[in-house]
């Protein structure tokens, strides 16, 4: 079913279970029944009281389990090809290194993605938007970062635009110009952050095609100097940043990005106290990866306990890519975040929810139940809420809401 098909979702629903604690703003806690018209929810509350009218169209959620539309936040959806040899090589014993002196690594996806024409990657990437939307996906964030030149960055964000058109479903577009460094510059990181503030962000921005603006930081990418140029150039643009921080060791990058009030820090194996004390003072949100985390076979945990005491919002995101998380399952991520990273189910759920929402500045609309948001909801046929954490490689097959049309059914109604 297509969004253009898809049946407009107005009218009163009921007969759910409820919902995971946290989850609902704004409403009752004994409610069973929310009203929807205009493909907002107008109203949540106890069936008997709802104020619709009488002959109101009815959807019968069957003792469902509701929760608002999941959220995926960090993801690099639009590419061309795809690194599997590179998985076998890994196994077979090279190392990174060697991997990328053989000509692969993101060089190889930029290679591809340079390669492939807007509307051949509008269909790969909608091929695999599929998958995350059978789960109850409504919103999500893709990366550029492939294209490293003014051309084909614009050619991965108008595909990120595409996709929102074509599916129904909100995406935000992040200009991650300053991923890695193009061939053509080697030697030169200078000129090359030069050319991303001065001429690709903003042209891009003027053409309304980036929300935010992201930095990888590492030893690998770019320097703790060369990423605040970035950041000044989105702060003049008045752009928000996040920023790949913290991945492979501690170069004091979440401390930076909290200085420019960043959206979130993502990944942050390696966060340090400091690091977590200033994410908690600019309100920043710590986005756990753990595919990437699995996929790299990593054994240094993100400090979590460190992030709960110090209240820090902690979401949870498939940080699909082709080279170190070929993930295509955000539920999976909710049980990696459980199982590897000793996330609470709650948390968890709050993660690609509640905090993946405020992860991309969508929480005033997105991320909880309540009235006046956007009907974005999923009802899931499960026992417990902690099944969406528990099973692995089972879908519970929802009946979703995305944008107020009734975009896939499973439980009824």
């Amino acid at each position: 079913m297509t969004h253009a098909q898809a049946p407009g979702a107005d009218g009163l629903w009921v007969h759910w279970q409820g919902w995971p604690g946290g989850l609902a703003e704004g409403v009752p806690a004994d409610s069973n029944a929310l009203w929807v018209q205009g493909g907002q929810v107008q109203w949540v509350g106890r069936e008997d009281t709802a104020p619709v009218p009488a002959d109101a169209v009815r959807h019968d959620a069957r003792g469902a389990w509701l929760t608002p539309g999941l959220i995926d936040c960090h993801t690099h959806l639009v590419y061309g090809g795809q690194r599997a040899n590179e998985f076998a090589l890994r196994l077979a014993g090279a190392s990174y290194e060697d991997v990328a002196r053989a000509g692969g690594g993101i060089v190889s996806s930029v290679r591809a993605t340079r390669e492939a024409s807007e509307d051949a990657l509008l269909a790969s990437a909608s091929a695999r938007l599929q998958s995350l939307l059978a789960e109850g996906v409504c919103a999500i964030e893709i990366k550029s970062g492939y294209g490293l030149s003014l051309a084909h960055e614009r050619k991965q964000l108008r595909v990120a635009r595409r996709l929102a058109e074509l599916h129904g479903l909100t995406v935000r577009s992040t200009f991650l110009g300053a991923h890695a460094l193009p061939p053509e510059y080697a030697g030169r990181s200078g000129d090359y952050i030069d050319l991303v503030c001065h001429e690709m962000l903003p042209a891009l921005a003027a053409e309304g095609l980036v929300d935010a603006v992201d930095v990888f930081c590492e030893h690998i990418a770019f320097s703790l100097a060369e990423t605040e140029q970035v950041f000044q150039a989105a702060q003049a643009l008045g752009l928000p940043v996040k920023l790949h921080a913290e991945q492979l060791s501690d170069m004091g990058g979440a401390a930076l990005a909290a200085r420019y009030g960043a959206l979130s820090c993502d990944h942050i194996e390696h966060l340090s106290p400091e690091g977590i004390e200033a994410m908690r003072a600019a309100g920043s949100v710590a986005v756990l990866l753990p595919g990437a985390y699995y996929s790299l076979r990593d054994t240094h945990l993100p400090p979590i306990a460190g992030l709960r005491a110090a209240g820090v919002a902690m979401a949870v995101s498939t940080d699909h890519n082709p080279g170190t998380s070929p993930v295509l399952s955000l539920l999976l991520m909710v049980n990696m975040a459980c199982t590897l990273f000793r996330l609470t189910v709650p948390e968890a759920l709050a993660g690609v929810t509640r905090h993946a929402a405020q992860a991309l500045g969508l929480q005033a609309t997105h991320g909880v139940v309540g009235p006046g948001r956007p009907a974005n909801l999923v009802f899931w046929p499960v026992q417990d809420p902690a099944e969406l954490a528990y099973w692995v490689g089972q879908r519970a097959q929802p009946t979703v809401v995305r944008q107020g049309r009734i975009v896939q059914r499973a439980c009824g109604g």
